[in-house]
């Protein structure tokens, strides 16, 4: 599917910022809760919440809560980021499944509409997944990665053909990211909380799976994702999710025998994927197709190293 052009962007009224504080309490329960974990990055909150205020589902339908993971500047500024858009709540215990986790227990509609601070939801993100919801027990909604320079670099070039497959994940590994995804209260707090230290999406979702329940992919509950831009961004995400996927994988019968073939598997799997960056329709010319694909390369080294890192020192 071809992506939609991005949304565009408008700042927070300074009206917004400058009204008397909501008193969230006192308003009639909506049907939809937004849930944003947040940890010090205003710029990405305000353009999120500057998108989300323009869905085309009614404004009394849904409320938008912001858990603050403990950010730097402190959760006043976080208050005055979010002015009359969003309830705030902190978030003490560090950590997105944590902060996930208080917005929940915050949060007072029926459904669910999980979505990051540094997502930008089309204009129909919110009709779309709630729509799709009615015919599953969880929807995950599609992610189109965006390079926002304009002309991708060889890593932005690399995020547009492998970030966010979530077709992939929902109907082969069964899992939606957090950051686009839809559940009724009722099966979250079957299926309980995300678990801190380990990839709390995979996790939550085949906790979900192995209850009975099934998930749905609805590419039109979609937003834009802006790709990482440089080595240091690329690595930056992989040591986490390396350090967490091992987390879940040692939890498994023969979990460190396994962690080793799936790391072989990752080193050998750049010459399954040269095919996918040559064929991809989101790269143009095959100069950049040659630089993609030697961050291909030595991203899956990188990976390979860093498994047997993580094997000996999982701390």
């Amino acid at each position: 599917m071809n992506a939609e052009p991005e949304p565009d962007v408008t700042a927070v009224d300074r009206d917004d910022m400058e009204s008397p504080a909501v008193d969230w309490a006192r308003l009639d329960a909506p049907k939809v809760s937004v849930i944003i974990p947040h940890y010090n990055d205003l710029a990405n909150l305000c353009t999120c919440l500057s998108l989300l205020r323009t869905q085309t589902m009614a404004a009394e339908s849904f409320e938008i809560v912001v858990a603050d993971n403990n950010s730097p500047c402190g959760i006043a500024a976080v208050e005055t980021a979010c002015a009359r858009l969003a309830r705030v709540v902190p978030a003490p215990i560090q950590g997105a499944a944590e902060a996930r986790n208080a917005a929940v227990r915050a949060a007072r509609g029926d459904i669910l509409a999980f979505i990051d601070s540094d997502c930008r939801p089309f204009p129909d993100w919110l009709q779309r997944g709630v729509e799709a919801l009615q015919n599953a027990d969880m929807v995950g909604g599609r992610v189109d990665v965006v390079a926002d320079g304009g002309k991708p670099n060889a890593v932005e070039a690399f995020e547009l053909v492998f970030a966010f497959n979530l077709k992939r994940y929902i109907e082969k590994v069964g899992f939606s990211v957090t950051a686009n995804m839809f559940v009724s209260r009722a099966i979250f707090e079957k299926v309980g909380g995300f678990r801190a230290g380990v990839s709390e999406d995979v996790d939550w979702g085949q906790r979900a799976v192995a209850l009975g329940y099934r998930w749905r992919y609805a590419p039109d509950a979609a937003m834009a994702h802006p790709a990482r831009r440089d080595w240091a961004d690329l690595t930056r995400k992989w040591r986490r999710v390396i350090k967490e996927t091992y987390a879940t994988e040692r939890e498994k019968p023969l979990g460190n025998l396994r962690w080793i073939l799936r790391s072989w598997l990752v080193l050998l799997s750049p010459l399954i994927h040269v095919p996918t960056v040559l064929r991809s329709t989101k790269l143009k010319g095959f100069d950049l197709r040659l630089k993609v694909i030697v961050v291909l390369f030595r991203l899956r080294c990188w990976r390979f190293w860093k498994s047997y890192v993580v094997l000996f020192d999982p701390a």
